[in-house]
């Protein structure tokens, strides 16, 4: 029986991984979560309520537990990620990092793992609070893989999406496109890397039995321009987009990125994993999506 710590996991594709893990008879999982968000897993899971970057709290409710396989989704600190290397020292033979494509700066070039190194990376102490997102995900990388003295993947993903995105990017387009709202966009030809939620799932768990260590890149086969995404919501939807360079910051595209922004996932592809292809999929999503605004 293998016994799976979730940190993080009751929305988007957390939720859609704990699915896939209590679906699997030799997994025995426990959630660990603030206890704010509600699910649907019954007595499938046991739960642990506790602040993830409270260190006092997660060494009280985790007691001397051990773990095959710990995911965490809610790590965006060092000082998070230094409670972690601290608690789970030898008590886990793996820990999966969500990391993010954030670590990396836009590139006209793919993006391969080694344009942002972790292991080289010069560590500071601080909360969330204290940093960007990207230097956060950045510095909690740098932590656990320097020095914790377990396995350790930091997953890089890049914007995530699907019906369930709580984020509501694709839903964002859709909204203004149909509500005839200007659509801010720097730059439409910066090329981009998606992930659908039931990609990312199926990733994690996977790589919750897989050897591949240190970062990785995990994203759709392919990449799209955003005059492409907006292309296709404009096939879709039937209606014209008001696309400008600049609007209110409240009316500005989430994938609306300066230069391109896009990964290479030749080191995830070697060690056995497959990929969705991005141009096949992304026009189905889209349509799935404005069926529900149809509706």
């Amino acid at each position: 029986m293998r016994e799976i710590l979730v940190l993080g996991g009751t929305r988007f594709f957390g939720k859609k991984l704990v699915s896939r893990l209590i679906g699997q008879p030799d997994n025995r999982v426990t959630l660990l979560t603030r206890g704010n968000a509600p699910d649907d897993f019954g007595d499938k899971v046991r739960r642990l309520r506790a602040n993830r970057s409270d260190p006092q709290q997660l060494e009280d409710v985790l007691g001397n537990s051990s773990w095959d396989v710990v995911y965490d989704n809610i790590c965006y600190s060092p000082n998070d990620a230094l409670a972690a290397q601290n608690l789970f020292k030898d008590r886990t033979a793996k820990y999966i990092l969500t990391s993010s494509m954030s670590v990396y700066d836009p590139s006209p070039e793919a993006l391969t793992e080694a344009v942002f190194d972790p292991y080289r990376y010069p560590i500071r102490r601080g909360d969330r609070d204290d940093f960007t997102y990207q230097e956060g995900k950045r510095l909690a990388e740098a932590v656990l893989l320097q020095q914790s003295g377990f396995p350790v993947s930091a997953v890089r993903f890049p914007i995530v999406l699907g019906t369930d995105d709580y984020t509501r990017r694709l839903h964002f387009h859709i909204e203004h496109i149909r509500n005839g709202i200007p659509i801010g966009v720097p730059n439409l030809d910066a090329r981009i890397s998606f992930i659908t939620s039931d990609e990312a799932a199926d990733f994690l768990d996977g790589l919750g039995r897989s050897k591949l260590t240190g970062p990785v890149n995990a994203c759709s086969d392919g990449t799209v321009s955003i005059g492409e995404v907006i292309a296709m919501l404009e096939r879709e939807i039937g209606i014209k987009a008001d696309v400008r360079s600049e609007t209110p910051e409240e009316d500005a595209s989430p994938f609306g990125i300066e230069g391109s922004w896009y990964m290479d996932t030749t080191y995830a592809q070697t060690a056995g994993f497959a990929f969705l292809e991005l141009p096949e999929y992304l026009p189905s999503l889209i349509a799935s999506i404005d069926s529900e605004f149809r509706k």
